[in-house]
């Protein structure tokens, strides 16, 4: 019995830290605040395929707390454009993605008026982004 009781205390203390690691893993994945997606390409497929359905899972799988996609360059002529990925930046926007644009390329594509119509937030992004940086967001670039 003697020798039982120190196996029985080995087992037992190392299935609480096995169980305790997938708690501090979760806590670990919950504790990475903010993530910044700055998506800037025209190609359709690379934002429904890749940089729409990471960003929106990083939000709705908790990933991240806060996550924002940023509109910038030839993706603000895309998006005004193409319906399915309007409504697909919708449904983002209700899942509690915040989405915001660069008011510069959205004014040098004539289509500021239609993105904020979509409830995006259409503003300069040069000094948003670069807050971004220095308050040690993860930023990702599609």
């Amino acid at each position: 019995m003697r020798a039982i009781l120190p196996l029985l205390l080995i087992i037992l203390t190392t299935s609480n830290l096995i169980g305790s690691n997938k708690n501090d893993e979760k806590m670990k994945i919950s504790e990475r605040q903010q993530l910044a997606v700055v998506w800037t390409s025209s190609d359709p497929e690379v934002a429904e395929k890749v940089c729409f359905m990471y960003t929106q899972n990083a939000k709705l799988k908790g990933w991240f707390n806060e996550v924002v996609l940023v509109v910038w360059g030839p993706s603000a002529k895309l998006l005004s454009e193409n319906k399915v990925l309007q409504e697909r930046v919708k449904q983002m926007i209700a899942d509690g993605v915040k989405v915001e644009a660069c008011v510069a390329c959205a004014n040098m594509y004539g289509v500021a008026d239609q993105l904020a119509a979509m409830g995006i937030e259409v503003k300069p992004m040069g000094p948003v982004l670069t807050v971004y940086l220095k308050e040690n967001w993860k930023v990702l670039t599609f």
